[in-house]
This record gives C-alpha cells, structure tokens and sequence, in this order.
C-alpha cells in the first residue's frame, strides 16, 4: 500500500525553492511520485497520507562520527533521528556498526553526496519542524523515527 507523505512544503533537494501543499507518495522503498498534494491524491486514490508539520525534504547524509551510544543499534538510530540515511563509511569503523547500519538499511557511502527525491528513487524522507529539529525520518520506505 502506497503512503502519501505531505508538510506545509516540501523540497526536492535542501536547495531548491519549497513546494507549497507538496507531497511526496511512497510505495514501499521507492518514490511513487512527487508534485501537489490534489494531485497526487488523485493519481494514488487508495494511499493512506501522513501530514507532518514543517518541511518535508531528502533524508541526509550524515557525515560525521555516528553520535555516542551504548551500542551500536543506538548509534544508527541517533543518525536516524537527526534525518539522516546514510553515514560515512570513514566513521563506521567496526563490524558490528556495519552491521547494525545494513540492518537498519542505513547506507554507507565512500564519500558524502547531494540527496534528491526522485521518482523511482530510493525513498528517504526528512522532515523538519521551524527549529531545525528533526520531526521524522523515512528510510527505505519505512518510517524509523516520528518525534512525539
């Protein structure tokens, strides 16, 4: 079943000029569709929409030390609830952080790299509120993190 993602803007890169009433549609780990929110509606009549509040953008790359946590689980899931998917293979320097990254299908890169929602991408998902606070994370499709 596809999930329709929208926020008060939404923004095909962190660079480019927000959407307003923007969604982005989600069918299992990739991205069905981008464009407004009626008209995507529209087109995927059946999917279930999740509103969040702020704006709604590519997951990042995070590209330092994985935060400090008891075990490495805790620390993929730090880098979860920042909005980001991906981490620099430089900082994931034991077998067990790979493994707990690949398990949670967090993508460990050679180097840092712009994000983009593109259609039949991979469907990494941000949202941030006015603050900068990270308010949920979509990563392959699944929803790993939503701020209380």
């Amino acid at each position: 079943m596809e999930t329709i993602h929208t926020a008060d803007a939404v923004r095909i890169t962190w660079d480019s000029d927000p959407v307003k009433g923007g969604a982005v549609v989600v069918g299992r780990d990739r991205i069905g569709a981008v464009g407004k929110l009626d008209d995507v509606r529209e087109a995927f009549p059946k999917a279930r929409v999740r509103r969040w509040p702020g704006t709604l953008g590519p997951a990042r790359v995070h590209e330092g030390p994985l935060p400090d946590a008891p075990s490495p689980r805790e620390r993929v899931h730090a880098v979860l609830k920042l909005g980001a998917v991906a981490v620099l293979e430089e900082y994931v320097d034991s077998a067990e952080l790979r493994s707990a990254a690949e398990r949670n299908d967090v993508v460990v890169l050679p180097r840092a790299r712009n994000t983009a929602i593109v259609p039949t991408g991979r469907a990494d998902l941000a949202v941030y509120d006015e603050a900068g606070e990270c308010v949920a994370t979509v990563c392959a499709g699944r929803l790993v993190h939503r701020r209380r």
